[in-house]
């Protein structure tokens, strides 16, 4: 665990983890589920750092973790989002940047991934985002300021961020003249967490070669947008 300093000067707690040859390594900033900082979102650090990033995951909701959804949407209603995108996502892109990372995108899954979508307009520092299943209210979605490509993965199936509404997203971001690439996938909400599947939520489904695929292009995009 490190700290960092966010825009307005107050600091930040994140789980950091870096590859072997970590000097000007390109980073990614990676944004919990609603759970919080846990053992599934630090995981995909992990995996970003054996694959050549710097990872670091802000931890939104100050040390505090969710087992049940109750309480994760407990904790997810109380996050002011607007100060999470332009001061704690920002905050750790400039870290990132100041400490060796030429280029940064940031990723982000269910309300990470919401997160992400409005850090792609309020982090000008950062170079790309990467969506996971998750969007905000549209009308919270700058799109004229996103200046930096975007790549997103869907559930067809999700009950929590109803198809429609990405399809509303992507009309708006593509007549703004984002540079989006939206992939829907034939799933559930949180097909790319391998714990969907014990915590006994309907809506929530691991599905492994969704998770691959959207894997497949996440590396891919990163390698051509960070490199």
């Amino acid at each position: 665990m490190i700290t960092f300093q966010r825009p307005d000067g107050k600091t930040v707690n994140a789980y950091l983890v870096e590859p072997a040859d970590a000097k000007s390594a390109p980073g990614v900033v990676v944004i919990q589920e609603w759970w919080g900082l846990d053992d599934e979102i630090k995981a995909v650090a992990d995996r970003l750092a054996n694959a050549g990033y710097r990872a670091l995951v802000p931890d939104l909701y100050r040390g505090k973790l969710a087992l049940e959804a109750n309480e994760a949407e407990h904790l997810m209603n109380d996050l002011n989002f607007g100060d999470a995108a332009s001061q704690d996502i920002r905050g750790a892109v400039q870290y990132l940047k100041a400490t060796g990372s030429a280029k940064v995108a940031v990723t982000g899954f269910c309300m990470g991934g919401a997160l992400t979508v409005l850090s792609a307009g309020l982090v000008p520092e950062s170079d790309g985002t990467v969506v996971w299943y998750g969007y905000p209210p549209l009308e919270y979605v700058d799109a004229q300021a996103i200046k930096k490509p975007m790549l997103a993965h869907w559930a067809i199936h999700d009950e929590f961020f109803p198809i429609a509404g990405v399809d509303q997203l992507e009309e708006k971001l593509k007549l703004a003249g984002v540079d989006c690439d939206f992939q829907r996938y034939d799933a559930k909400h949180a097909f790319a967490n391998p714990k969907s599947d014990v915590r006994h939520l309907p809506p929530l489904q691991f599905n492994p070669n969704a998770a691959n695929l959207a894997w497949d292009r996440t590396m891919d995009f990163f390698k051509n947008h960070l490199a």
